[in-house]
């Protein structure tokens, strides 16, 4: 009748009740407000054209999703409320206003000036450099390898400044230091939103553990962890979750590759093959797959892992590569590769790092971080570490040209 207002709004097929639910109330609350009618009535039809019920974050532009009935929302990676109580703004950041909550600091609000990086940049990295300063634990390469990736990613390979998240303890911010929840959230900033074409890359310097794998999908019985700062209060971070963040949501398209300098690393993101190379550059690929069938590749995407060692070995801490001050064996094997032009192809790399720590190695100078980890010291050591390559899937690794 012409004293109410009846809305048609096309769903897609087998949209979930909640869904409609939420559609419903928006659309009352649009219409109390701009036309102050009473409560409409409500039409439904199915169509093709799909109705996403998500909306922006006003300050990271992160997709999120909709709650029912709500009328704001709390972005879960950069803590910015988003209000939505007129549906005709919401794919519309909030304009900036005295009365707007400001979202609290956190690694996904850049302090360098200008603009902020784009959502769906073309290159995106996390370095993570962990240095348990003041702790029976302390390394001293961590962060100088975290500051040498850094500036590796921005100068040789153009990846933009404001795309990186260090988490370091040099940084005054609190989300950025290398806590368990700071490392999971910007593990999840990562591969949020990412697209084809999307280089993706994560660093980490710093320790590494195992502990009894409780779900059978480990070869050797052990899952592969990485220790955060507040690790002894927190617990470690597990390869299956860090599998389930960054590799298996990873669209077609998308290539991440991954930087782990730590000791047990060798298959720390779970990923499904290994490379087993011999000192004559002679490889074969291993399956790594789990013998329960659990799926651990990605949705499409690839993802190319380095790691300082082998499951079973130790990585090494040392000041004996750069001869100037110390820096993680693996770390500064891989930039090594890559400045004297050894890092042509994924096999010339991985037997470039292994030719450089064996060639330090043989003379004793490198110091196990196992070690360093039992004693709260650095005393001298010879490490057995060898630099393994894992993927997604195998490739000839002397054919494939490499890239970031």
């Amino acid at each position: 009748t012409p004293s109410q207002s009846r809305v048609i709004v096309e769903l897609p097929p087998h949209l979930p009740f909640h869904s409609i639910f939420s559609l419903y109330i928006l659309s009352i609350i649009n219409l109390l407000i701009t036309k102050q009618h009473h409560i409409p009535s409500l039409s439904l039809s199915t169509s093709s054209t799909p109705m996403l019920m998500q909306v922006n974050c006003s300050n990271c532009h992160a997709p999120l999703q909709l709650p029912p009935a709500a009328n704001s929302i709390c972005c879960v990676l950069c803590q910015a409320i988003t209000l939505i109580a007129d549906p005709r703004s919401l794919p519309l950041p909030l304009p900036s206003s005295s009365h707007q909550q400001q979202p609290l600091p956190s690694p996904y609000n850049h302090a360098p000036p200008g603009p902020p990086p784009q959502a769906h940049g073309r290159k995106r990295a996390v370095i993570c450099g962990v240095s348990y300063k003041n702790t029976q634990y302390e390394l001293n390469g961590c962060i100088n390898d975290a500051n040498c990736m850094k500036f590796l990613l921005v100068n040789r390979f153009m990846f933009p400044e404001p795309s990186i998240i260090m988490l370091t303890e040099e940084e005054t911010d609190p989300y950025k230091r290398p806590t368990k929840r700071n490392i999971r959230m910007a593990l999840r900033w990562l591969v949020q939103g990412c697209q084809p074409g999307d280089s993706l890359v994560f660093h980490y310097s710093g320790h590494g553990s195992q502990q009894k794998d409780d779900n059978g999908d480990e070869v050797d019985g052990y899952d592969e962890t990485l220790c955060p700062l507040d690790f002894e209060s927190q617990g470690m971070i597990v390869d299956d979750e860090i599998n389930a963040t960054i590799v298996r949501p990873l669209p077609c398209g998308v290539k991440l590759h991954a930087i782990i300098d730590a000791c047990h690393s060798g298959t720390v993101l779970d990923l499904p093959y290994l490379c087993k190379m011999d000192r004559k550059g002679r490889y074969v690929w291993e399956d790594h797959r789990p013998r329960s069938g659990m799926w651990k590749g990605t949705n499409g995407g690839e993802v190319i892992s380095f790691s300082g060692c082998a499951d079973d070995q130790t990585s090494a801490d040392t000041s004996a590569l750069s001869k100037i001050t110390s820096t993680g064996a693996m770390t500064y094997s891989f930039i090594q590769a890559i400045e004297y032009g050894q890092a042509t192809t994924y096999g010339n790399m991985l037997n470039a790092m292994r030719s450089n720590i064996r060639h330090v190695d043989e003379g004793g100078f490198v110091t196990s971080l196992l070690t360093m980890l039992l004693t709260g010291g650095s005393l001298g050591g010879r490490s057995r570490q060898e630099p393994q390559l894992t993927a997604t899937e195998p490739f000839d690794v002397y054919n494939k040209p490499f890239s970031l």
